[in-house]
């Protein structure tokens, strides 16, 4: 999960719903509150852009993620199932031939052994 915390970007929260632009007011106090108002916002848009960034990211690496199964779902389902039947038929007959002159090698000297003794 991506989690996003933002404070609100609003005239109120920002101190400038009271703000006074007339020359009866002061101007660099008016100044000051323009210039933290647009710090904050400037903040804000900062968070925003990473977490922006970060869910470009993760929908990037998901695209990645969906094209990789869909190559492995194909790679399943072309299988030809009559070939490698014959290919596992195939070894297990090969399995099965090895076995048994590896049994008859060690017999033979068991039963010349037999014949000597």
């Amino acid at each position: 999960t991506i989690g996003i915390s933002l404070s609100p970007a609003l005239t109120t929260s920002l101190g400038l719903d009271t703000l006074s632009i007339n020359s009866s007011g002061s101007p660099s106090a008016s100044i000051a509150a323009i210039d933290t108002a647009i710090n904050t916002v400037s903040s804000l848009r900062g968070t925003l852009g990473a977490a922006q960034n970060r869910l470009s990211s993760t929908i990037s690496n998901l695209g990645v993620a969906v094209e990789n199964l869909s190559a492995a779902n194909s790679r399943i389902r072309d299988v030809d199932v009559a070939n490698e039947t014959a290919q596992l038929t195939r070894n297990s007959i090969l399995q099965q031939a090895a076995i048994s002159v590896l049994s008859q090698a060690n017999s033979s000297p068991q039963g010349a052994l037999q014949l000597l003794g």
